[in-house]
């Protein structure tokens, strides 16, 4: 998203004005308060028609929503950073011996899990379901100090609730062109041969292929115009202690003139993310609840901002969450008939990481 002079300028007061009020905030409990998704679409169209910068962080349900000026959020200790827009001052983690172990969960629940989805998957029910696990985890890092210190495209900090620090683009708006950047497919770098392998692995092209054709018509709900520009391109992420490969395509559309009035429902449309579900969406929606078995909350939801003329947004992915004083790492990958139990369980073990050295 490019940005413009006035909000260059705007962003330097207000990198000061929070950095002010951080102290008072750490002493003070603070209220966030969330709207339901017909008020959320309301919002965002307002805001969105009176060319009002906010930020909106939706989860998984879409049925728990903030929309929220960048004042706002700064004094709901909401801190955010997406792709070099933020509302904080930049703070580099110095630390030595950084502690991070998992404790994934077991394989024979994962199988089960797996043979739920498997079942839906050889009955038509499905083409591919997206399946997740909480996993706890131990670190001598707080949420926040992993916030300032990660690297990564996409950062959201809900202090003391959960952070996020997402490699995959939602949606972006540019100049009345919307486009979407499905992630689906992942390797360790470190394997030989390892970008031919995930290219030209079956089950990865006919998973990726799927999210495409399925992102593809969401974005012809609200757009014209709709084509795949990137197929199957490659993202180095950084993980800790390795580096993984992801691929990821690109597919633009063309918004009607007036697009602001409705920018609210244009995003709904599209909501829950794919990537994150599978298709055909509605029943794939179903499969996910009865084999998951726990809340996803805010995970797989999205989060953007919008600057007054144009848009970007994320998936909330590489997930850790506070609950009661633990913490839980929230994961997962795309199954499909052709998925191998073991190889999905490692894939969702080893998207658990942080990415700070």
């Amino acid at each position: 998203m490019k940005s413009n002079p006035i909000n260059n300028l705007f962003f330097q007061f207000f990198k000061i004005f929070c950095g002010a009020n951080k102290a008072i905030l750490k002493n003070n409990l603070i209220f966030v308060f969330t709207m339901n998704k017909t008020e959320a679409i309301s919002n965002i169209n307002k805001r969105a028609s009176l060319k009002e910068p906010f930020l909106f962080v939706i989860n998984y349900k879409m049925d728990n929503c903030l929309v929220l000026s960048p004042e706002d959020a700064c004094l709901q200790n909401i801190l955010f950073n997406f792709n070099g827009i933020k509302n904080y001052h930049y703070e580099q983690l110095i630390a030595t011996n950084i502690k991070f172990k998992k404790h994934p969960v077991e394989f024979a629940k994962y199988l089960d899990a797996f043979n739920k989805v498997q079942k839906h998957l050889n009955r038509g029910n499905s083409y591919l379901v997206n399946l997740t696990f909480p996993t706890p985890v131990e670190t001598n890092l707080s949420l926040s100090d992993i916030f300032y210190s990660a690297f990564a495209k996409y950062k959201l900090l809900m202090k003391d609730r959960f952070m996020v620090f997402s490699p995959e683009s939602f949606v972006k708006i540019e100049n009345g062109e919307i486009s979407t950047y499905p992630m689906k497919g992942t390797i360790d770098a470190g394997e030989p041969n390892a970008t031919e392998k995930l290219l030209t692995n079956k089950k990865e092209l006919a998973e990726h292929a799927t999210i495409v054709d399925l992102l593809r018509n969401d974005l012809s709900k609200t757009a014209t115009n709709v084509r795949v520009e990137k197929f199957r391109y490659i993202d180095e992420i950084k993980a800790s202690g390795k580096q993984l490969l992801q691929v990821s395509s690109k597919i633009t559309g063309t918004l009607p003139g007036n697009y602001h009035e409705n920018l609210g429902n244009i995003l709904f449309e599209m909501l829950p993310a794919g990537s994150v579900t599978g298709a055909p969406k509605t029943k794939t929606l179903e499969i996910i609840a009865e084999a998951e078995n726990y809340s996803r909350g805010f995970y797989t939801g999205i989060a953007g901002y919008f600057d007054g003329q144009n848009l970007d947004s994320c998936v909330l992915i590489r997930f850790i969450e506070n609950h009661n004083g633990k913490l839980f790492y929230k994961s997962g990958g795309g199954i499909t008939s052709q998925s191998n139990a073991k190889q999905e369980y490692w894939e969702l073990i080893d998207k658990i990481y942080v990415p700070v050295s």
